[in-house]
């Protein structure tokens, strides 16, 4: 089994670029059955976030979504993307602990299905971050090097 090397780039400081699942467990609020990034593989502060969810049998909405054909519901593919992108938002300088909703989503696509056994890799680029306030975000996720969602998505801060 190859084990997965975690490493530290050089980013002028001591920038942590990989986090593991009780690390975000630290940084957000999901917890089961809605924590739905298993681990950050790269992050370059303030500006882009990659994630991962590995998906199985076992995730509690392929029960129902749908029997038979088991597909993750595009709706949990823009939470986990939305997840990824919160990284960013709650390492942001002043945000520790800080909420950030969804306030909207645009051209949202999904271009292939997400199903058990499928690793949904999502990065997500900060575009624009107003008044410490409203957050807007690239997201796209692959599988198997495939594009299979695509968003730009909106956050707001919560008090």
């Amino acid at each position: 089994m190859e084990q997965i090397v975690e490493k530290e780039q050089d980013l002028g400081q001591d920038t942590k670029t990989t986090f593991s699942v009780t690390e975000i467990q630290e940084l957000l609020p999901h917890r089961y059955p809605f924590a739905l990034v298993d681990r950050i593989i790269d992050y370059i502060p303030g500006k882009k976030v990659t994630g991962i969810k590995n998906l199985t049998i076992n995730e509690p909405f392929f029960q129902g979504h749908i029997p038979g054909k088991p597909i993750m519901p595009g709706v949990l593919e823009l939470e986990a993307m939305a997840q990824v992108g919160g990284v960013i938002l709650t390492l942001l300088p002043g945000m520790k602990g800080k909420f950030f909703a969804y306030a909207g989503v645009d051209k949202a696509r999904f271009r292939r299905p997400v199903v058990p056994g499928d690793q949904l890799i999502m990065t997500v680029e900060l575009i624009s971050f107003k008044r410490n306030r409203i957050a807007k975000m690239q997201g796209q996720g692959f599988v198997d090097d495939q594009l299979a969602v695509e968003a730009e998505m909106l956050f707001s801060l919560l008090d």
